[in-house]
């Protein structure tokens, strides 16, 4: 060969090779339909839960840092989990615990829920949408009289839909019982009378400019209007529910989780459900010092809630079309404070993935034995994120528009790929 002839040649296999580097990987596209997003504010401890280590011991002198409880086999050779999870054991082959989470938002509740909701820190010239409204953005209802995202528990701007604006953004409420406010109309505003209100609601507008603050506005006021009625909030009532199903779930919480099976299916396609502060232990998942006495009580009333959603939805045919999330802010460090509790830690904690057509191995990585480092397959938030939206078979990398600026669903982040089939 001379030297043009090889020159030419190493040109043409230089340019295949960076073709090849350069071509898009075919996105991973999941079968799920709706989410259920538990959310456990204040940081749930992992080697308290999913992600036991050695026993510690946290009152008197010394003290030794480890799990407070003991552990229990699951129906996953192998894997083990607090022994206070006992239901869930026994369903963990539904189930992942993704062990190995980390991010370096550790001191502060706020900027860690902020994150782990939207995937994105704070930046003081965007507002970024939650997982919940880009979920609702790209996919819509699955059913004409039900909207497409809804929180029960407290409304923030962290779950809320940032530059996507009001049409993906959530319907909320607090309590269980009463539903979502301003939705029920007097009893003498049937459905006729209602639409002719609305027409007279039209013509009394204006035409706003799209993309104003108006137009969005009336946008969400025209929401407001549709889904006014008994058609949609009949989905509230849990009464219609057999008494052992209601019960199968346990007290208010699990009755949050009852209600969130219900609305998936309705036709709702993200539901967050709020394990608020203060529930039983009077701390919530913030268990510094002494309140960490009772979490136990937080856990089991977990593992009640966890276990008959799943056992639920696959009784019911949805679990492989209905992915269910456990987030929270960050874990916990294995050493114990002043009073007995614990710090935040940011390096490695778990959050959890169940049903939703995933291809489940009880727990994903490997933590130090401690439970402080990520030994093997660390996940970073946008990764969490890109495996949630691939299972809902939305593209992570997919571009969304703020003003004339593209902005990535993820930050770079990469599904896990060994939970697709």
């Amino acid at each position: 060969m001379n030297r043009r002839d090889f020159l030419a040649t190493s040109a043409a296999l230089a340019a295949t090779s960076g073709f090849a580097d350069d071509a898009k990987p075919v996105p991973i596209k999941g079968k799920a339909e709706a989410c259920i997003f538990i959310w456990l504010g204040g940081g749930m401890g992992q080697v308290d839960t999913f992600d036991p280590k050695a026993k510690g011991v946290n009152k008197g002198s010394p003290k030794k840092a480890g799990s407070l409880y003991d552990s229990i086999p699951t129906a996953v050779a192998g894997v083990r989990v607090c022994e206070h999870l006992k239901k869930t054991a026994d369903v963990m082959d539904r189930v992942t615990a993704v062990r190995t989470v980390n991010h370096k938002v550790i001191d502060e509740h706020a900027f860690a829920t902020n994150l782990v909701h939207t995937g994105r820190m704070t930046s003081g010239n965007v507002v970024y949408p939650s997982i919940g409204s880009i979920v609702a953005h790209q996919r819509g209802a699955a059913a004409q009289d039900v909207p497409p995202y809804i929180l029960i528990g407290y409304p923030n701007v962290s779950r809320g839909p940032g530059f996507l604006g009001s049409k993906a953004g959530y319907v909320y409420l607090t309590d269980t019982n009463s539903g979502p406010v301003g939705f029920t109309r007097p009893g003498d505003v049937d459905d006729k009378r209602a639409a002719e209100r609305r027409k007279l609601l039209e013509a009394l507008g204006g035409a706003a400019q799209a993309g104003s603050s108006m137009a969005d506005y009336e946008a969400a006021q025209l929401e407001s209007l549709r889904l006014a009625g008994p058609t949609f909030l009949k989905h509230f009532d849990l009464k219609t529910e057999p008494a052992k199903i209601r019960e199968s779930y346990g007290g208010e919480f699990g009755q949050r989780c009852l209600l969130s099976r219900r609305l998936v299916e309705a036709g709702v396609r993200f539901v967050e459900v709020s394990h608020n502060l203060n529930f039983l232990n009077g701390t919530g998942w913030d268990v510094h010092n002494d309140g960490i006495d009772k979490q136990h009580l937080l856990i089991q009333e977990m593992d009640m809630a966890l276990s008959g959603l799943i056992l639920d939805l696959e009784a019911k045919k949805r679990l492989d079309s209905t992915l269910i999330v456990i987030g929270t802010e960050f874990g916990r460090p294995p050493e114990f404070d002043g009073g007995g509790g614990r710090g935040h830690q940011g390096t490695a904690f778990s959050l959890v993935l169940a049903g939703g057509g995933l291809k489940h191995c009880g727990a994903y990585g490997v933590t130090d034995a401690a439970g402080k480092l990520v030994v093997e397959n660390g996940v970073s938030i946008p990764d969490f994120h890109a495996t949630i939206h691939a299972a809902l078979g939305i593209d992570p990398s997919k571009e969304l528009q703020d003003g004339p600026r593209p902005v990535p669903i993820t930050d770079g982040g990469k599904p896990i790929r060994s939970l697709f089939g």
